[in-house]
């Protein structure tokens, strides 16, 4: 990226099912759901959004592995998106395990997200 232009951050959470991707999804959500960035396509090369470069971090808790990057890409709109995956995140207990939600055990998956928007 040579122009960082817009860091922001959100959390997801996946409280039943022990699934990476789903909490990554919610993080990346919680992080673009309330911004908007009017002046963006005049400041891109041609002006064109999909010049746009989004670096997604996701700070991770376990099953670094098991995360799905294109379904996380996907959830960007525009531009060229790429994911890094980093230790971090958190488990915790859910304090309880349902078999109908896919539980393996008790706990729940915690997720942090930076999406940083440039060119």
């Amino acid at each position: 990226m040579e122009k960082l232009m817009f860091i922001q951050t959100g959390m997801g959470i996946d409280v039943h099912g022990q699934n990476v991707t789903h909490a990554s999804l919610r993080a990346v959500q919680n992080a673009i759901n309330s911004n908007s960035m009017p002046g963006i396509r005049e400041a891109l090369p041609d002006q064109d959004l999909n010049n746009m470069k989004v670096k997604v971090k996701l700070a991770l808790p376990a099953d670094l592995d098991k995360l799905d990057e294109e379904e996380v890409k996907q959830a960007i709109p525009y531009g060229e998106v790429t994911v890094e995956k980093l230790e971090g995140g958190m488990m915790t207990t859910s304090g309880i395990v349902l078999e109908e939600k896919n539980d393996s055990n008790d706990q729940m998956y915690i997720v942090n997200a930076s999406v940083e928007v440039g060119y």
